[in-house]
């Protein structure tokens, strides 16, 4: 069940009243991902989610769903409905409702240069221009929902910010986002991802009162095996994976080198009372079953030692737990879906 309300805990600095949220576990749903419009999601997912027993649902959201490349500043109400619905049936079997903005104007993990002003590393007039625009989004979903408690929906400001040698431009464009959505929904929850796609813990943020989201994508040679859309130079091997593995370079990876890369470095954010959520992990279908596992396992004993909850990607689809396509599985017959019960079980147990 969900907690009627979220709570604050005292920080190391007296002046912060940081969030104390759940240990949230779940999926991302991907239906609004791409931005394509007349996408719906499934309630029959919400349905099976509440009766294994998670409770959280990260929404990452483009949008190009309600609005433009050609006019940022045009919002259509309609084209929402589905996100509506989304929190709707949240509330109708107890999970949490995360939206993320996984394309935000002026910025996306995947195919940036699709915007016509760009957020980061370019001119200032650029820049202004996407943020702007940012602003004026999450300034209207903040407005939509300021009903909705925070104990069913937060906000995720944008996915996977880029690689940066400094966090200033982050930093800035997370707190005008956040000033933003308070000025109308001064409760609600905010979420901030790392930076450098998502793996670095923002101490400039530590301030805000927010959660900050991590991943669980490491090493990159067991979890996007042969994924095309991953840059050469990111495998530390494109050996057949097995866990642990050791990397072309002779390093290992194995349980202690999740922990130093993925919980020890974000330490410095959890003293000053900063939660921490895990907003995307999992492993792409070319990884064999067997190893996949076994990596599974190791993160998740991880998280669930540092408290912290996931939403891993997905729940349907090649990341995911049902209707996956891997080779070597033996799939359950699940309500007109392809079930992979061991992972399941693995998740059910962490």
């Amino acid at each position: 069940m969900l907690p009627s309300s979220l709570s604050f805990a005292a920080s190391t600095n007296a002046a912060v009243r940081q969030p104390k949220i759940p240990r949230w576990r779940g999926f991302n749903l991907t239906e609004l991902t791409g931005g394509r419009r007349g996408q719906a999601f499934r309630e029959s997912d919400f349905a099976m989610m509440a009766e294994w027993g998670f409770d959280f649902a990260r929404l990452p959201l483009s949008y190009w769903a309600w609005s433009s490349a050609q006019d940022w500043m045009k919002i259509d109400e309609d084209a929402l409905k589905p996100v509506d619905q989304a929190i709707e049936w949240g509330r109708q079997y107890g999970i949490h409702i995360n939206l993320n903005f996984h394309r935000i104007p002026g910025y996306c993990v995947n195919g940036r240069e699709l915007e016509p002003y760009q957020m980061f590393d370019s001119p200032r007039d650029s820049m202004e221009r996407a943020l702007e625009a940012a602003v004026h989004h999450w300034s209207y979903f903040a407005r939509r929902y300021k009903d909705q408690p925070a104990s069913r929906v937060s906000f995720d400001l944008f996915n996977e910010p880029p690689f940066m040698q400094t966090h200033d431009r982050y930093v800035e464009v997370a707190r005008a986002l956040i000033a933003a959505i308070r000025a109308e929904n001064p409760d609600r929850l905010i979420v901030a991802d790392g930076a450098d796609i998502g793996q670095t813990p923002v101490l400039g943020l530590a301030d805000q009162g927010i959660v900050q989201s991590t991943r669980g994508y490491l090493p990159k040679m067991v979890s996007h095996y042969t994924a095309t859309w991953v840059p050469e130079n990111e495998f530390e091997s494109k050996a057949v994976p097995t866990w642990p593995m050791r990397a072309d370079n002779g390093e290992l990876w194995d349980r202690a080198k999740l922990k130093s890369e993925l919980i020890d470095k974000w330490q410095p954010l959890v003293a000053q009372g900063v939660p921490v959520h895990v907003g995307e992990w999992g492993c792409f279908i070319k990884t064999p079953h067997r190893a996949t596992l076994a990596w599974m396992s190791d993160l998740l004993s991880l998280w669930k030692e540092a408290g912290w909850g996931w939403a891993m990607w997905n729940l349907r689809g090649g990341f995911g737990i049902l209707d996956s396509g891997r080779e070597d599985v033996a799939y359950e017959d699940f309500r007109g879906h392809k079930l992979d019960r061991a992972m399941l079980e693995l998740l059910l147990a962490n």
